[in-house]
């Protein structure tokens, strides 16, 4: 990357949950500037970003990635020597519901970023053309669901998708690798299993879960409670996203897990168990007795498991916390950050934002 005039990377999607991590965490161990482009839909959080108010290495920008008009104009004012697309709709039970808002995310706006990224990049210098990185984030999801005694996946498994979102999912992974194999853009991709830790919105398991505790509410669960996923501590997916960028190998894959497979009723328990020492109920009780099941979602996958072998054999990464240490540190941040947590139950995020931007998402 020598003769780079500028150092700078472009994150996309870096107000939402993992991205908004990301640009947290970069700039934490870089001065690096980051250019963040962020859509601010629902999930779009900007006081995740509130420790970079005022920090000059922290540019924001409100757009979308489908916007080409948009995405050109970043792309020529702050020259990146790296796009890192984390922008995505990525919630199953949203896409069952509504899977429009997927494709025109996932797949048309994938593929619009990419246009975008190919031009920028083939005018480049030589030099600054081969330092270049696409790297696109993903999910576990695009392999489909495992059996109790399948192996985990590897990034050989071919892609079994079974919701609209993991759908949509894989096929911006497959425009990603046309667009290496077709044109030489030299992209990057990394497939993570379920990412939970601060900033995560309150729709998903584990911070509905703190958060319904909290309040006295039941605790709900799909089924039977025996859908298994592997769960990374989100602060150990920004360090393999930091590490496959400096690294990694033009046109490959990695797969990104915590080695933490627990069923939701043993996630959901552990919850509980570290609620019950940290911040007990008043009356004594466990949080567990607010442990309810409900029905179980449309065609939900009994088991995802991240085989994480090859990121750590080639690149030497490995996740830094266990599952009892992630949650914990988990819990921990939301009963001290209770103001986040309200201003996103109450919509006063949105209401900042349509303030500053004149509109809501």
């Amino acid at each position: 990357m020598k003769g780079w005039k500028r150092m700078t990377i472009l994150v996309t999607g870096g107000a939402g949950f993992i991205g908004g991590n990301f640009v947290l965490d970069w700039l934490a161990q870089s001065d690096e500037p980051v250019v963040n482009l962020d859509k601010l839909t629902y999930a779009g959080n900007l006081q995740t970003l509130a420790p970079l108010e005022g920090d000059a290495r922290h540019v924001f920008v409100r757009g979308d990635i489908g916007d080409r008009a948009c995405v050109d104009a970043l792309l020529a004012k702050h020259q990146p020597r790296a796009v890192i697309n984390f922008a995505a709709e990525s919630h199953v039970d949203r896409s069952i519901h509504g899977p429009g808002e997927f494709i025109h995310t996932n797949v048309v706006g994938t593929f619009q970023l990419l246009e975008a990224v190919r031009g920028y990049w083939q005018a480049l210098p030589q030099a600054d053309k081969a330092a270049f990185r696409f790297l696109h984030v993903s999910t576990d999801e695009v392999y489909g669901s495992l059996a109790p005694q399948d192996a985990p996946f590897a990034e050989t498994n071919r892609y079994e998708p079974n919701s609209p979102y993991s759908a949509s999912k894989a096929a911006s992974d497959h425009l990603v690798r046309a667009w290496h194999h077709t044109y030489g853009l030299p992209v990057l991709t990394t497939n993570c299993s379920n990412n939970y830790g601060p900033y995560h919105f309150p729709e998903k398991l584990i911070p509905l879960v703190i958060r319904n505790a909290l309040a006295g509410q039941p605790l709900p669960i799909y089924g039977d409670g025996q859908q298994v996923r592997d769960w990374l501590y989100v602060g150990d997916h920004c360090s393999a996203i930091r590490r496959v960028l400096e690294a990694g190998r033009p046109g490959e894959t990695y797969n990104v897990g915590g080695w933490n497979e627990k069923a939701n009723l043993e996630v959901v328990n552990t919850i509980c168990a570290t609620l019950d020492a940290l911040k007990p109920r008043a009356d004594g009780q466990s949080y567990a007795n607010q442990i309810t099941f409900v029905t179980d979602r449309p065609g939900h996958d009994r088991r995802y498991a991240i085989d994480a072998s090859k990121l750590m054999r080639e690149l030497g990464w490995r996740p830094a916390e266990t599952f009892d240490s992630g949650i914990r540190k988990t819990i921990e941040w939301y009963l001290a950050n209770q103001d986040w947590v309200q201003s996103v139950e109450s919509g006063q995020y949105r209401e900042w934002v349509a303030k500053q931007y004149g509109e809501t998402a």
